[in-house]
């Protein structure tokens, strides 16, 4: 045994597919699949004797630090860093709600969405009030 500490990366994939295969009778509504190269929530349902493939999702919390001139954010990561390489949204509801928030100081938490190498904020919680 060494005394010495070792850090993994949980971000890596080490090659692993960003895809799975799945029946498609198993995927549920507001579940998600791939169409056309590109992760999709499920709105309707999918005939069951087909075979799909089905994205590997992951939600993420950051808290929001800056937003820069050019629409890109600045969100704090669980390990202490930043992340400063996810653009705005263009959901105009939530892209409002982000913008006039922030500009008034209140404290967001965003939740990040990432699939297939695609990241994009989903939504987000007031912790100003706290």
């Amino acid at each position: 045994m060494s005394d010495e500490e070792h850090q993994f990366d949980a971000a890596a994939d080490a090659g692993a597919s960003k895809t799975y295969p799945q029946q498609a009778g198993t995927i549920h509504k507001n579940g998600y699949i791939v169409i056309k190269a590109r992760p999709c929530k499920l709105e309707d349902v999918v005939p069951s004797s087909h075979n799909c493939d089905v994205p590997h999702v992951n939600r993420t919390d950051h808290q929001l630090i800056d937003i820069s001139e050019d629409g890109f954010v600045s969100l704090l990561t669980d390990n202490g860093s930043t992340k400063d390489d996810l653009k705005l949204l263009t959901d105009d509801a939530l892209l409002t709600q982000i913008k006039d928030g922030f500009a008034e100081g209140k404290d967001f938490i965003v939740s990040v969405m990432s699939a297939m190498g695609e990241e994009q904020i989903c939504s987000l919680k007031d912790i100003s009030k706290v």
